[in-house]
Protein backbone atom coordinates (compact mmCIF):
# COMPACT_ATOMS: atom_id res chain seq x y z
CA UNK A 1 0.00 0.00 0.00
CA UNK A 2 1.27 3.73 -1.02
CA UNK A 3 0.79 5.99 1.77
CA UNK A 4 3.27 9.26 -0.18
CA UNK A 5 3.51 9.84 -3.67
CA UNK A 6 5.17 12.55 -5.45
CA UNK A 7 2.95 15.15 -7.34
CA UNK A 8 3.78 17.48 -9.72
CA UNK A 9 2.93 21.13 -10.83
CA UNK A 10 2.41 19.79 -14.36
CA UNK A 11 0.69 16.46 -13.41
CA UNK A 12 -1.64 18.88 -11.08
CA UNK A 13 -2.24 20.85 -14.52
CA UNK A 14 -3.00 17.82 -16.52
CA UNK A 15 -5.04 16.97 -14.35
CA UNK A 16 -7.42 19.86 -14.69
CA UNK A 17 -6.63 20.34 -18.55
CA UNK A 18 -9.87 18.08 -19.43
CA UNK A 19 -11.78 20.63 -16.89
CA UNK A 20 -10.20 23.42 -18.34
CA UNK A 21 -10.99 22.07 -22.11
CA UNK A 22 -14.90 21.65 -21.02
CA UNK A 23 -15.59 24.96 -19.94
CA UNK A 24 -13.67 26.58 -22.83
CA UNK A 25 -15.63 24.64 -25.15
CA UNK A 26 -18.51 25.90 -23.30
CA UNK A 27 -18.06 29.44 -23.16
CA UNK A 28 -16.60 29.64 -27.08
CA UNK A 29 -20.01 27.80 -27.68
CA UNK A 30 -21.71 29.95 -25.86
CA UNK A 31 -19.96 32.98 -27.57
CA UNK A 32 -21.09 31.74 -30.57
CA UNK A 33 -24.29 30.70 -30.38
CA UNK A 34 -25.79 32.40 -32.94
CA UNK A 35 -23.15 31.53 -35.55
CA UNK A 36 -23.25 27.70 -35.28
CA UNK A 37 -26.77 27.96 -35.22
CA UNK A 38 -26.66 29.04 -38.79
CA UNK A 39 -23.97 26.87 -39.46
CA UNK A 40 -25.77 23.85 -38.64
CA UNK A 41 -29.52 24.83 -38.19
CA UNK A 42 -30.42 27.62 -40.70
CA UNK A 43 -33.98 28.75 -40.49
CA UNK A 44 -36.01 31.88 -41.15
CA UNK A 45 -36.36 33.06 -37.85
CA UNK A 46 -33.15 33.62 -35.91
CA UNK A 47 -34.64 32.74 -32.73
CA UNK A 48 -35.50 29.47 -34.10
CA UNK A 49 -31.48 28.99 -35.04
CA UNK A 50 -30.27 30.20 -32.02
CA UNK A 51 -32.82 28.00 -29.69
CA UNK A 52 -31.96 24.62 -31.83
CA UNK A 53 -27.88 25.57 -31.18
CA UNK A 54 -28.07 26.15 -27.53
CA UNK A 55 -30.57 23.03 -27.85
CA UNK A 56 -27.95 21.16 -29.39
CA UNK A 57 -25.34 21.93 -26.68
CA UNK A 58 -28.05 21.15 -24.07
CA UNK A 59 -27.95 17.64 -26.07
CA UNK A 60 -24.37 17.16 -24.57
CA UNK A 61 -25.72 16.68 -21.22
CA UNK A 62 -28.40 13.98 -21.58
CA UNK A 63 -25.33 11.36 -21.52
CA UNK A 64 -23.41 13.16 -18.75
CA UNK A 65 -25.14 10.39 -15.98
CA UNK A 66 -24.24 7.67 -18.40
CA UNK A 67 -20.17 8.94 -18.17
CA UNK A 68 -20.58 9.37 -14.91
CA UNK A 69 -21.82 5.57 -13.96
CA UNK A 70 -19.51 3.88 -16.34
CA UNK A 71 -15.92 6.16 -15.90
CA UNK A 72 -16.42 7.01 -12.53
CA UNK A 73 -16.69 3.03 -11.09
CA UNK A 74 -13.74 2.69 -13.98
CA UNK A 75 -11.74 5.20 -12.21
CA UNK A 76 -12.64 3.22 -8.73
CA UNK A 77 -11.81 -0.10 -9.52
CA UNK A 78 -8.96 0.19 -12.01
CA UNK A 79 -8.05 3.83 -10.96
CA UNK A 80 -7.84 7.38 -11.92
CA UNK A 81 -5.30 7.56 -13.92
CA UNK A 82 -6.91 4.76 -16.41
CA UNK A 83 -10.25 6.49 -16.28
CA UNK A 84 -9.01 10.40 -16.63
CA UNK A 85 -6.82 8.83 -19.94
CA UNK A 86 -10.32 7.57 -21.07
CA UNK A 87 -12.13 10.84 -20.49
CA UNK A 88 -9.71 13.30 -22.16
CA UNK A 89 -9.36 10.91 -25.59
CA UNK A 90 -13.12 11.15 -25.57
CA UNK A 91 -13.42 14.88 -25.11
CA UNK A 92 -10.31 15.53 -27.37
CA UNK A 93 -12.07 13.50 -30.49
CA UNK A 94 -15.46 15.14 -29.99
CA UNK A 95 -13.79 18.71 -29.82
CA UNK A 96 -11.97 18.00 -33.19
CA UNK A 97 -15.27 16.53 -34.85
CA UNK A 98 -17.38 19.72 -33.65
CA UNK A 99 -14.48 22.14 -34.90
CA UNK A 100 -14.07 20.59 -38.11
CA UNK A 101 -17.56 18.92 -39.70
CA UNK A 102 -19.01 20.83 -42.52
CA UNK A 103 -21.73 22.75 -42.59
CA UNK A 104 -25.40 22.24 -43.49
CA UNK A 105 -24.93 24.09 -46.65
CA UNK A 106 -22.32 21.44 -47.40
CA UNK A 107 -23.91 18.34 -46.83
CA UNK A 108 -27.11 18.97 -45.02
CA UNK A 109 -28.91 17.38 -42.29
CA UNK A 110 -26.02 15.07 -42.11
CA UNK A 111 -24.22 18.33 -40.48
CA UNK A 112 -27.10 18.75 -37.96
CA UNK A 113 -26.43 14.66 -37.06
CA UNK A 114 -23.15 14.93 -36.76
CA UNK A 115 -22.68 17.91 -34.17
CA UNK A 116 -25.37 16.30 -31.83
CA UNK A 117 -23.50 13.27 -31.99
CA UNK A 118 -20.41 14.91 -31.15
CA UNK A 119 -21.81 16.45 -28.60
CA UNK A 120 -23.42 13.32 -27.08
CA UNK A 121 -19.66 11.99 -27.15
CA UNK A 122 -18.15 14.87 -25.02
CA UNK A 123 -21.51 14.90 -22.72
CA UNK A 124 -20.18 11.19 -22.22
CA UNK A 125 -16.62 11.85 -21.58
CA UNK A 126 -17.41 14.78 -19.72
CA UNK A 127 -19.68 12.85 -16.87
CA UNK A 128 -16.77 10.88 -16.44
CA UNK A 129 -13.94 13.22 -16.01
CA UNK A 130 -14.77 15.19 -13.08
CA UNK A 131 -15.07 12.16 -10.35
CA UNK A 132 -11.88 10.69 -11.53
CA UNK A 133 -9.80 13.98 -11.06
CA UNK A 134 -11.21 15.43 -8.26
CA UNK A 135 -10.77 12.29 -6.55
CA UNK A 136 -6.71 12.79 -7.59
CA UNK A 137 -6.60 16.26 -6.78
CA UNK A 138 -7.90 15.53 -3.05
CA UNK A 139 -5.97 12.39 -3.14
CA UNK A 140 -2.57 13.57 -4.16
CA UNK A 141 -2.91 16.93 -2.11
CA UNK A 142 -1.19 17.06 1.23
CA UNK A 143 -4.66 17.34 4.32
CA UNK A 144 -3.52 21.01 4.24
CA UNK A 145 -3.86 21.81 0.86
CA UNK A 146 -6.93 20.10 -0.28
CA UNK A 147 -8.93 22.82 -0.36
CA UNK A 148 -6.35 24.39 -2.71
CA UNK A 149 -5.86 21.68 -4.78
CA UNK A 150 -9.08 21.06 -5.46
CA UNK A 151 -10.03 24.76 -6.56
CA UNK A 152 -7.64 23.99 -9.42
CA UNK A 153 -11.39 22.22 -11.04
CA UNK A 154 -12.77 25.90 -10.33
CA UNK A 155 -9.16 27.91 -11.50
CA UNK A 156 -9.30 25.90 -14.67
CA UNK A 157 -12.58 26.61 -15.64
CA UNK A 158 -11.96 30.92 -15.04
CA UNK A 159 -8.74 30.60 -16.54
CA UNK A 160 -10.22 28.72 -19.51
CA UNK A 161 -13.19 31.48 -19.46
CA UNK A 162 -10.35 34.27 -19.51
CA UNK A 163 -8.78 32.69 -22.38
CA UNK A 164 -12.13 32.38 -24.15
CA UNK A 165 -12.92 35.96 -23.43
CA UNK A 166 -9.30 37.12 -24.85
CA UNK A 167 -9.98 35.33 -28.14
CA UNK A 168 -13.34 36.59 -28.25
CA UNK A 169 -12.39 40.13 -28.17
CA UNK A 170 -9.71 39.45 -30.69
CA UNK A 171 -11.92 37.85 -33.01
CA UNK A 172 -14.34 40.38 -32.75
CA UNK A 173 -11.87 42.86 -33.21
CA UNK A 174 -10.41 41.33 -36.50
CA UNK A 175 -13.28 39.52 -38.05
CA UNK A 176 -16.02 40.86 -39.74
CA UNK A 177 -19.54 39.31 -39.02
CA UNK A 178 -19.83 37.02 -42.37
CA UNK A 179 -16.25 35.69 -41.39
CA UNK A 180 -17.35 34.87 -37.96
CA UNK A 181 -20.01 33.12 -39.54
CA UNK A 182 -18.23 31.63 -41.99
CA UNK A 183 -14.75 30.02 -40.40
CA UNK A 184 -14.38 32.54 -37.02
CA UNK A 185 -16.11 30.90 -34.39
CA UNK A 186 -14.25 27.47 -36.10
CA UNK A 187 -10.77 28.74 -35.34
CA UNK A 188 -11.96 29.72 -31.93
CA UNK A 189 -13.14 26.21 -31.08
CA UNK A 190 -10.33 24.70 -32.42
CA UNK A 191 -7.78 26.76 -30.69
CA UNK A 192 -8.75 24.44 -27.92
CA UNK A 193 -7.42 21.63 -29.08
CA UNK A 194 -3.52 22.84 -28.34
CA UNK A 195 -4.11 21.13 -24.89
CA UNK A 196 -4.45 17.76 -26.12
CA UNK A 197 -1.16 16.50 -26.53
CA UNK A 198 0.25 17.91 -23.40
CA UNK A 199 -2.67 16.40 -21.39
CA UNK A 200 -2.27 12.72 -23.34
CA UNK A 201 1.31 12.99 -22.75
CA UNK A 202 1.27 13.87 -19.26
CA UNK A 203 -1.97 12.50 -18.04
CA UNK A 204 -0.02 8.91 -18.74
CA UNK A 205 2.59 9.62 -16.50
CA UNK A 206 0.15 10.62 -13.31
CA UNK A 207 0.96 8.48 -10.48
CA UNK A 208 -1.84 6.41 -9.01
CA UNK A 209 -3.66 7.78 -5.84
CA UNK A 210 -6.57 4.96 -5.69
CA UNK A 211 -4.47 2.72 -2.92
CA UNK A 212 -3.18 5.89 -1.16
CA UNK A 213 -3.97 5.50 2.89
CA UNK A 214 -7.06 6.49 3.95
CA UNK A 215 -7.97 5.54 7.98
CA UNK A 216 -11.49 5.79 7.39
CA UNK A 217 -11.81 4.59 3.46
CA UNK A 218 -13.37 1.26 4.34
CA UNK A 219 -14.76 1.95 7.89
CA UNK A 220 -18.32 2.73 7.58
CA UNK A 221 -18.92 3.39 11.09
CA UNK A 222 -16.69 6.23 11.40
CA UNK A 223 -17.45 8.13 7.76
CA UNK A 224 -21.08 8.12 9.69
CA UNK A 225 -20.03 9.55 12.32
CA UNK A 226 -17.97 12.22 10.73
CA UNK A 227 -20.89 12.73 7.89
CA UNK A 228 -24.05 11.95 8.97
CA UNK A 229 -23.72 9.68 6.15
CA UNK A 230 -23.03 8.93 2.38
CA UNK A 231 -26.67 9.96 1.87
CA UNK A 232 -26.75 13.08 3.57
CA UNK A 233 -24.02 13.67 2.05
CA UNK A 234 -25.00 13.35 -1.58
CA UNK A 235 -28.35 15.12 -0.67
CA UNK A 236 -26.32 18.33 0.44
CA UNK A 237 -23.61 17.67 -2.16
CA UNK A 238 -26.67 17.70 -4.67
CA UNK A 239 -28.07 21.15 -3.61
CA UNK A 240 -24.88 22.60 -3.27
CA UNK A 241 -24.29 21.64 -6.92
CA UNK A 242 -27.43 23.23 -8.15
CA UNK A 243 -26.79 26.85 -7.12
CA UNK A 244 -23.11 26.26 -8.53
CA UNK A 245 -24.14 25.04 -11.64
CA UNK A 246 -27.00 27.60 -12.02
CA UNK A 247 -24.43 30.22 -11.07
CA UNK A 248 -21.88 29.19 -13.39
CA UNK A 249 -24.03 28.66 -16.41
CA UNK A 250 -25.91 31.88 -15.82
CA UNK A 251 -22.96 34.29 -15.51
CA UNK A 252 -21.10 32.48 -18.69
CA UNK A 253 -24.77 32.92 -20.38
CA UNK A 254 -24.14 37.26 -20.13
CA UNK A 255 -22.00 37.38 -22.98
CA UNK A 256 -25.06 35.94 -25.06
CA UNK A 257 -27.87 38.01 -22.55
CA UNK A 258 -26.18 41.00 -23.15
CA UNK A 259 -25.87 41.12 -26.68
CA UNK A 260 -28.85 39.61 -28.06
CA UNK A 261 -31.32 40.36 -24.68
CA UNK A 262 -29.98 43.78 -24.23
CA UNK A 263 -28.56 44.69 -27.91
CA UNK A 264 -25.03 45.51 -26.44
CA UNK A 265 -22.22 45.73 -28.35
CA UNK A 266 -20.60 41.82 -28.36
CA UNK A 267 -16.67 43.22 -27.50
CA UNK A 268 -18.16 44.60 -24.43
CA UNK A 269 -19.98 41.05 -23.66
CA UNK A 270 -16.54 39.55 -24.04
CA UNK A 271 -14.86 42.11 -21.95
CA UNK A 272 -17.24 40.56 -18.88
CA UNK A 273 -16.08 36.95 -19.46
CA UNK A 274 -12.38 38.20 -19.16
CA UNK A 275 -13.36 40.34 -16.14
CA UNK A 276 -15.23 36.74 -15.33
CA UNK A 277 -11.84 34.55 -15.64
CA UNK A 278 -9.71 37.00 -13.68
CA UNK A 279 -11.98 37.45 -10.95
CA UNK A 280 -12.76 34.07 -10.73
CA UNK A 281 -9.16 32.74 -10.38
CA UNK A 282 -7.90 35.37 -8.26
CA UNK A 283 -11.02 34.42 -5.57
CA UNK A 284 -10.97 30.97 -5.96
CA UNK A 285 -7.32 30.86 -4.75
CA UNK A 286 -8.34 33.78 -2.20
CA UNK A 287 -11.38 30.86 -0.73
CA UNK A 288 -9.89 27.95 -1.10
CA UNK A 289 -6.66 29.17 1.60
CA UNK A 290 -9.41 30.73 4.40
CA UNK A 291 -11.08 27.20 3.77
CA UNK A 292 -7.75 25.44 5.45
CA UNK A 293 -7.53 27.93 8.11
CA UNK A 294 -11.47 28.41 8.97
CA UNK A 295 -13.11 25.38 7.36
CA UNK A 296 -15.33 24.60 4.47
CA UNK A 297 -18.32 25.74 5.68
CA UNK A 298 -18.04 29.14 6.69
CA UNK A 299 -16.41 29.88 3.36
CA UNK A 300 -19.01 28.46 1.40
CA UNK A 301 -21.92 29.97 3.14
CA UNK A 302 -20.80 33.61 3.58
CA UNK A 303 -20.51 34.46 0.33
CA UNK A 304 -23.31 32.85 -1.42
CA UNK A 305 -25.47 34.84 1.53
CA UNK A 306 -24.02 37.75 -0.03
CA UNK A 307 -24.60 36.79 -3.20
CA UNK A 308 -28.07 35.92 -3.17
CA UNK A 309 -28.52 39.87 -1.31
CA UNK A 310 -26.71 41.25 -5.04
CA UNK A 311 -28.47 39.29 -7.78
CA UNK A 312 -31.46 41.08 -8.49
CA UNK A 313 -30.48 44.36 -7.67
CA UNK A 314 -27.24 43.83 -10.27
CA UNK A 315 -29.53 42.89 -13.14
CA UNK A 316 -31.85 45.37 -12.56
CA UNK A 317 -28.93 47.96 -12.78
CA UNK A 318 -27.38 46.12 -15.84
CA UNK A 319 -30.36 46.35 -17.48
CA UNK A 320 -31.08 49.79 -16.62
CA UNK A 321 -27.59 51.45 -17.73
CA UNK A 322 -26.48 48.68 -20.20
CA UNK A 323 -22.98 49.94 -20.22
CA UNK A 324 -19.49 48.56 -20.22
CA UNK A 325 -18.69 49.86 -16.64
CA UNK A 326 -21.78 48.36 -15.14
CA UNK A 327 -22.03 44.84 -16.93
CA UNK A 328 -17.90 44.66 -15.75
CA UNK A 329 -18.64 45.41 -11.98
CA UNK A 330 -21.15 43.04 -11.64
CA UNK A 331 -19.58 40.92 -13.52
CA UNK A 332 -16.99 40.67 -10.96
CA UNK A 333 -19.01 41.37 -7.67
CA UNK A 334 -20.95 38.22 -8.48
CA UNK A 335 -17.96 36.04 -9.56
CA UNK A 336 -16.40 37.21 -6.10
CA UNK A 337 -19.18 35.78 -4.33
CA UNK A 338 -19.40 32.79 -6.33
CA UNK A 339 -15.94 31.76 -6.54
CA UNK A 340 -14.86 32.36 -3.05
CA UNK A 341 -16.78 29.58 -2.43
CA UNK A 342 -16.01 27.23 -5.14
CA UNK A 343 -12.91 25.76 -3.85
CA UNK A 344 -14.50 24.83 -0.88
CA UNK A 345 -17.19 23.37 -1.96
CA UNK A 346 -15.43 20.63 -4.09
CA UNK A 347 -13.22 19.94 -1.36
CA UNK A 348 -16.15 19.45 1.13
CA UNK A 349 -17.86 17.18 -1.12
CA UNK A 350 -15.29 15.75 -2.14
CA UNK A 351 -13.45 15.21 1.72
CA UNK A 352 -17.03 13.74 2.82
CA UNK A 353 -17.76 10.70 0.00
CA UNK A 354 -16.04 7.41 0.97
CA UNK A 355 -13.03 6.56 -0.97
CA UNK A 356 -13.76 3.35 -2.18
CA UNK A 357 -16.89 4.98 -4.52
CA UNK A 358 -15.55 8.73 -3.92
CA UNK A 359 -15.01 9.38 -8.03
CA UNK A 360 -18.32 7.42 -9.14
CA UNK A 361 -20.33 9.15 -6.67
CA UNK A 362 -19.02 12.28 -7.56
CA UNK A 363 -19.47 12.08 -11.06
CA UNK A 364 -23.47 10.88 -10.44
CA UNK A 365 -24.59 13.83 -8.00
CA UNK A 366 -21.85 15.76 -10.31
CA UNK A 367 -23.62 15.43 -13.04
CA UNK A 368 -27.50 15.28 -12.14
CA UNK A 369 -27.43 19.41 -11.51
CA UNK A 370 -25.20 19.41 -14.71
CA UNK A 371 -27.88 17.32 -16.24
CA UNK A 372 -30.88 19.10 -15.26
CA UNK A 373 -29.61 23.14 -15.12
CA UNK A 374 -26.54 23.14 -17.18
CA UNK A 375 -27.71 22.03 -20.50
CA UNK A 376 -31.36 23.59 -19.80
CA UNK A 377 -30.20 27.04 -18.08
CA UNK A 378 -29.25 28.95 -21.12
CA UNK A 379 -32.34 27.29 -22.83
CA UNK A 380 -34.81 28.23 -20.39
CA UNK A 381 -33.67 31.58 -19.36
CA UNK A 382 -34.37 32.64 -22.82
CA UNK A 383 -37.60 31.21 -23.39
CA UNK A 384 -38.16 32.63 -20.13
CA UNK A 385 -37.53 36.10 -21.09
CA UNK A 386 -39.64 35.47 -24.18
CA UNK A 387 -42.66 34.43 -22.21
CA UNK A 388 -42.52 36.72 -19.22
CA UNK A 389 -40.89 40.01 -21.58
CA UNK A 390 -38.88 40.44 -18.28
CA UNK A 391 -35.05 41.09 -18.98
CA UNK A 392 -34.64 40.06 -15.07
CA UNK A 393 -35.84 36.43 -15.59
CA UNK A 394 -32.10 35.11 -15.53
CA UNK A 395 -31.92 37.01 -12.19
CA UNK A 396 -34.88 35.35 -10.56
CA UNK A 397 -34.04 31.55 -11.60
CA UNK A 398 -30.17 32.18 -10.45
CA UNK A 399 -31.25 33.55 -6.76
CA UNK A 400 -33.95 30.55 -6.13
CA UNK A 401 -30.95 28.22 -7.46
CA UNK A 402 -28.66 29.89 -5.07
CA UNK A 403 -30.78 29.94 -1.74
CA UNK A 404 -31.45 26.04 -3.22
CA UNK A 405 -27.51 25.83 -2.55
CA UNK A 406 -27.15 27.88 0.80
CA UNK A 407 -30.11 24.76 2.18
CA UNK A 408 -27.09 22.43 1.74
CA UNK A 409 -24.25 24.35 2.39
CA UNK A 410 -25.97 24.58 6.26
CA UNK A 411 -26.56 21.27 6.50
CA UNK A 412 -23.48 19.51 5.57
CA UNK A 413 -20.73 18.98 8.26
CA UNK A 414 -17.73 20.43 8.55
CA UNK A 415 -14.74 18.31 6.89
CA UNK A 416 -11.63 20.24 6.55
CA UNK A 417 -8.43 18.76 8.23
CA UNK A 418 -7.73 21.71 10.35
CA UNK A 419 -11.28 21.80 11.87
CA UNK A 420 -11.81 17.98 12.54
CA UNK A 421 -8.11 16.94 13.36
CA UNK A 422 -7.45 15.28 10.25
CA UNK A 423 -9.95 13.14 11.83
CA UNK A 424 -8.19 11.18 15.13
CA UNK A 425 -9.79 7.70 15.43
CA UNK A 426 -11.18 7.44 19.14
CA UNK A 427 -10.45 4.05 21.07
CA UNK A 428 -13.63 2.55 19.58
CA UNK A 429 -12.97 3.17 16.08
CA UNK A 430 -15.31 6.41 15.65
CA UNK A 431 -15.04 9.63 14.88
CA UNK A 432 -15.59 12.37 16.87
CA UNK A 433 -18.54 15.05 15.68
CA UNK A 434 -17.89 17.72 13.57
CA UNK A 435 -20.79 20.33 13.16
Amino acid sequence: MTDQIVVRKRHVAAAVAGNALEFYDFTTYAFYAAQIGRAFFPSTSPLVSLMLSLATFGAGFVTRPLGAIIIGRYADRAGRRPAMMLSFILMGAALLILGLCPSYASIGAWASAIVVAARLIQGFALGGEVGPTTSFLLEAAPPHRRGLYTAFQSISQNFAALVAGIVGLVMASVLTGTQMDAYGWRIALLLGAIVLPFGLIVRRTLPETLHVHDPIAHDAQAHTALTGGQLRVILCSIAILCGGTVATYTQSYLTTYTSVILNMKVNIAFGATVTYGITGIISNVFGAQLSERFGRRVVMIAPRIVLALAIVPAFALLARNRDATTLVGMTAFMTLCASTSGGAMMAAIAESLKKTNRASTFSIIYAGPIVVFGGSTQLFVTWLIHQTGSVLAPAYFYLAATLVSLVGMFALRESAPAQIRAPALTQNGTVPRSG
